[in-house]
């Protein structure tokens, strides 16, 4: 965004770098916040960055991801200052048990009424919100993440190679970026990978990221033998480079709200398989500038595969109108603009009245008329 119109200050947990914001905000602040809920943790929050603020005085406040939207829109209670909230992808559509999806689901119900405005980062995004009750149409705005196109079309990688990473020059390398958890499915993605291999012998997969699963995928990989032809690169600060190395970009995850890795992937001119669901099917059309397939079905995501490796043409095709998509729709500068213009209106409305205890009196009491009706 112009620095020369908004000043930005940017207050985050433990787990962000300083670093990454220098040039980009004018202060970075850390507060503790854990990802997990936890009453004693989160009341501490909350009063951490209610101090802040009545401190920073700021007109907008932005939260984004579900802990902190919830610990600042608590935090704005009483405050004159216009709240924007960014989900990244809603919690109570995430995988797990039934009750803990419907206390999140009751938790964004609440602090809607703290909220001036919603964005959102797809269209099926917004769709969740309406049919859930979260928030009206006419308060959630759709804006795409982006990334930094000409960066990523521009700039020169010299300094990773497959030799470094073990992988002949000659391989058909099938790759992946994302955390080794459940979300992104990285269990489908190595029996994909063991079904692939039975028809493309000198295929090669990279997966790049780490996570709680890593171990559990080592000996899945060793058990399917495909120890000599499986690379985890791990966590690494920049993913382009390997992105760069690979002949398809995969995947395959459970959920997703938006999907930047795809976008990454066509960005820089790979060919994509993915899976059909949340986000991904507002960046990828099927037959189009991709190939969709189900949740957790290794074995049409090995199909996908084989079908791009063997027809260049559509691989071809697919991989250009990806790259113009990309540019066309999910550029960080338009990004950054439609921002500028959201804050700008909203600072011209009149914001909602913050207060937390008739919100939730009146969350708790229509989903008893629900239930009531239901019955």
């Amino acid at each position: 965004m112009d620095r020369n119109r908004f000043d930005q200050i940017v207050v985050a947990s433990y787990n962000y770098c300083a670093d990454d914001y220098h040039g980009l905000a004018d202060r970075f602040i850390r507060v503790e916040m854990r990802n997990a809920l936890s009453l004693d943790a989160d009341v501490r929050a909350v009063r951490e960055v209610r101090r802040l603020l009545c401190q920073l005085r700021p007109d907008v406040v932005y939260c984004h991801s579900s802990k902190a939207g919830g610990v600042g829109r608590l935090a704005c209670v009483g405050l004159d200052v216009k709240v924007i909230y960014n989900p990244h992808g809603w919690a109570f559509c995430m995988r797990g048990s039934w009750m803990k999806r419907c206390v999140y689901l009751t938790i964004e119900r609440i602090l809607s009424h703290l909220t001036d405005r919603f964005v959102v980062i797809s269209a099926y995004e917004k769709l969740v919100a309406v049919k859930y009750r979260v928030a009206r149409d006419e308060r959630i705005q759709v804006i795409f993440n982006g990334v930094d196109i000409d960066e990523i079309q521009g700039r020169r990688l010299d300094d990773v190679s497959r030799q470094s990473l073990g992988i002949a020059d000659d391989a058909y390398v099938v790759g992946m970026v994302g955390r080794l958890s459940a979300q992104k499915a990285p269990d489908v993605f190595v029996r994909m990978a063991m079904r692939v291999k039975r028809v493309i012998p000198g295929a090669h997969f990279l997966m790049v990221g780490d996570g709680e699963q890593r171990t559990t995928l080592e000996r899945e990989i060793a058990r399917c033998g495909l120890t000599d032809c499986f690379t985890i690169a791990g966590w690494v600060a920049d993913a382009l480079p390997y992105i760069r190395l690979m002949d398809q970009a995969v995947l395959l995850s459970r959920w997703e709200g938006f999907g930047l890795a795809v976008v990454e992937y066509m960005a820089a001119g790979r060919p994509v398989v993915a899976t059909e669901v949340g986000g991904i099917a507002d960046i990828v059309t099927d037959h189009y500038n991709g190939l969709l397939v189900p949740v957790d079905d290794d074995n049409r995501a090995a199909e996908a595969v084989v079908q791009l490796y063997r027809d260049y043409k559509m691989k071809i095709e697919m991989t250009e109108r990806g790259e113009l998509r990309a540019r066309a729709c999910y550029d960080v500068r338009r990004t950054a603009l439609e921002h500028e213009r959201l804050i700008v209106n909203i600072c011209k409305r009149g914001g909602v009245k913050r207060r937390f205890i008739p919100a939730a009196v009146r969350v708790v009491v229509s989903m008893y008329e629900e239930r009531r009706l239901a019955a």
